[in-house]
């Protein structure tokens, strides 16, 4: 059977011929010399042309020369003057030469004069791989078309192992007194390099963290995002009966804007008491909060809103399609001494810890229900906290701060060369509690807080004579910049009656102020009982007194919360009061955090006019502000844990001045990530 290149691979033919076995010339009884490992076919030439040349010498000392045929090569003669190409390290080259006796099948003549191969027919050649190929070919191994195409490529492969070792050759000689040139690198010196480069790159990408599979890198474990949607249905109802005459002017309309002619024929801006409205409204927010190191955090967070009002988010829908505001809603640096969520463990007790707030951030103080601070409502200011627990279950903590209401214009009064004194607006803030705990499944937390309301009533200009809206009375920074309904007005311009307007008939551009100051004692608290592991009952209490409050004083100058006009024409007397209290009562799921979880309130409130700041608290009830008594109805239900819906009914009725009811409903679908 012939081996052709039909069936037999051209690396197994090379292996094939590689593997016949060669013998010391000299004798039978001799060791038997083993082939080396096959090595690529390039270097198996160089390697027989040196050990054909190593043979020609060898004859030329021990043999005479012999007469040759005309045209005919002797293969043991090399080219005087050629280098030895095999790797002075590399294998061992076979003998060019047999013991005859060892292949008694050949035919005589088969083997030259120093034992070499012969193939009659075939013209000897310096390889001796070129050399064994003719001899297959004699045998029949191969083919003369096998044969040939194997040559053809031996020549090829050494060609091209010629010439890259001239050009290393050359790189060696260009190469100055300082250069290093490596022609070629061990395998341990590569194993080793590629062990100190993964080790290197590790410990860079463990420093940096961005091949950890599962650990995030630095700036992410320290970064927290979050936010919340909530679509809502809003739907506000007047009962029949609402006092439709006039009585109830927007203040913050007038306030926000140009001074109103009191002397004028035209209606002061009023509210809607009677007409029905159906709102669809939306609420995003969203924000970060980064750990600085060292105890510090920083916070921000932006948020929806129809305009700029402190305790409402709410965007209404329908502005045809056009786009909508975000505003800064907070932005604030914080210094804790304890921190669960920081990186670094400071502290894994919540019961112990103080810190530190500056910029706009959350209320600081307790408040277990919206009726004296809104829950959309941010704080300007300084913030401090404080809790030290002394022993198991007593918590005592405490709450304070330092928060601007309102700072005067750089330039007040801006139509005067002279200009006026400011009238900064503050709050100053305490509250001392405790949390009571009983074991898992009883706990209360009570608190009082007193808070001074600084440079927030009105009071009377300097006497002037205001010929257009831009002239401005010395008072004018002491009228609300943001009010919702409820307190008790006054106004703030003391107008000279002259010729020039008519003897107080004309050009009377008022703005007004509040009518009382403001010094609020605060009681509140809650008690939370788990009833199992999924269930939970509470009771909220909250109650607020005016400290402040004077009916007498305010009722010399108020222009709203009066009783009705007598027969004789005369205004009624004031029916405003300081006292404010709610009681709620609570009943569900612990958590909204599961499908099915499901809560259900019902609570009442007391507010009178000037118990609170009407500015500043819940802007659903009643439509905001205070001045209203009324019943709060509301469930909720969670689709997942990120999803819930909530219904609630808020039923409102004014208590001092001209009959207002409202009732409310609101449709939540709330999201939060």
């Amino acid at each position: 059977m012939k081996l052709t290149l039909s069936n037999v691979s051209y690396r197994f033919q090379i292996g094939l011929l590689l593997c016949v076995p060669v013998f010391s010339a000299q004798s039978q009884d001799e060791e038997i010399l083993p082939l080396p490992s096959p090595a690529p076919l390039t270097d198996t030439l160089a390697m027989n042309e040196t050990a054909n040349k190593a043979a020609a010498d060898s004859n030329q000392e021990t043999e005479k020369p012999t007469d040759k045929a005309p045209g005919e090569n002797s293969a043991d003669q090399t080219p005087d003057g050629e280098e030895n190409a095999a790797d002075a390290d590399g294998p061992i080259p076979p003998p060019s030469t047999v013991n005859p006796s060892l292949f008694p099948d050949v035919p005589d003549g088969s083997f030259g004069p120093g034992g070499e191969l012969g193939l009659p027919g075939a013209t000897p050649t310096e390889s001796v791989v070129i050399n064994l190929i003719n001899l297959l070919v004699q045998r029949g191994v191969l083919t003369q078309g096998d044969a040939s195409g194997l040559i053809s490529q031996a020549e090829q492969e050494a060609e091209m192992a010629r010439a890259a070792s001239a050009a290393a050759s050359e790189d060696a000689a260009m190469a100055g007194d300082d250069d290093i040139v490596v022609t070629h690198i061990p395998d341990s010196v590569k194993a080793q390099l590629r062990v100190d480069i993964k080790r290197d790159v590790f410990e860079q990408a463990m420093d940096e963290r961005w091949a950890a599979p599962y650990e995030m890198p630095e700036w992410a474990q320290t970064t927290t995002f979050f936010g919340d949607l909530r679509f809502r249905y809003d739907g506000t109802l007047f009962p029949e009966g609402n006092d439709t005459t006039g009585s109830f002017p927007d203040f913050n309309a007038i306030n926000t804007g140009a001074p109103f002619d009191i002397a004028g024929y035209d209606f002061s801006p009023q509210l809607n008491v009677d007409e029905e409205r159906h709102r669809y409204r939306l609420r995003a927010r969203i924000g970060t909060e980064v750990y600085l190191g060292e105890k510090f955090t920083a916070g921000m967070r932006v948020g929806t809103g129809s305009n700029d009002s402190p305790v409402s988010t709410n965007q209404t829908l329908g502005s045809d399609f056009s786009k909508y505001q975000l505003w800064l809603d907070r932005a604030y640096l914080k210094w804790q001494s304890h921190d669960p969520n920081a990186p670094e463990k400071i502290d894994t007790d919540p019961y112990n810890f103080i810190e530190f707030t500056v910029g706009r951030f959350d209320n600081p103080f307790f408040a277990p229900s919206q009726m004296m601070w809104d829950s959309d409502l941010g704080f300007d200011g300084l913030a401090l906290r404080a809790s030290k627990q002394l022993k198991t279950g007593i918590i005592p903590f405490a709450n304070g701060g330092i928060f601007p209401i309102y700072n005067t214009d750089f330039n007040f009064a801006t139509n005067n060369p002279d200009k006026f004194d400011s009238t900064d607006k503050w709050i100053y803030g305490g509250q001392l509690g405790v949390d009571l705990m009983k074991g898992v499944d009883l706990a209360g937390k009570l608190a009082v807080g007193y808070y001074e309301f600084d440079n927030v009533e009105g009071e009377l200009s300097d006497p002037f004579i205001p010929f257009s809206t831009k002239d401005q009375g010395s008072t004018d920074n002491l009228r609300p910049t943001f009010a919702q309904k409820g307190n008790t007005y006054r106004p703030l311009r003391d107008i000279i009656p002259d010729p020039l307007n008519g003897f107080g008939t004309a050009m009377q551009y008022q703005y007004y102020g509040l009518a009382s100051p403001f010094e609020v004692l605060n009681f509140n608290g809650r008690i939370d009982w788990n009833v199992s592991d999924f269930y939970q009952v509470s009771l909220l209490g909250e109650v607020a007194k005016n400290l402040a409050f004077d009916a007498d004083k305010i009722d010399m100058y108020a222009v709203n919360n009066r009783g009705a006009i007598d027969a004789d024409g005369n205004i009624g007397s004031f029916e405003g009061g300081g006292d404010a209290w709610l009681v709620e009562l609570q009943f569900g799921s612990v958590a909204m955090e599961r499908f099915g979880n499901w809560n259900a309130a019902i609570g009442y409130r007391y507010v009178e006019s000037d118990a609170l700041i009407d500015g500043l608290n819940d802007s659903d009830f009643g439509l905001g502000g205070t001045n209203m008594e009324g019943l709060t109805l509301s469930t909720g239900i969670a689709l997942s844990p990120k999803v819930y819906l909530n219904l609630r009914w808020m039923s409102a009725n004014e208590i001092a001045g001209p009959p207002l009811k409202s009732d409310i409903i609101q449709f939540d679908i709330n999201a939060k990530f």
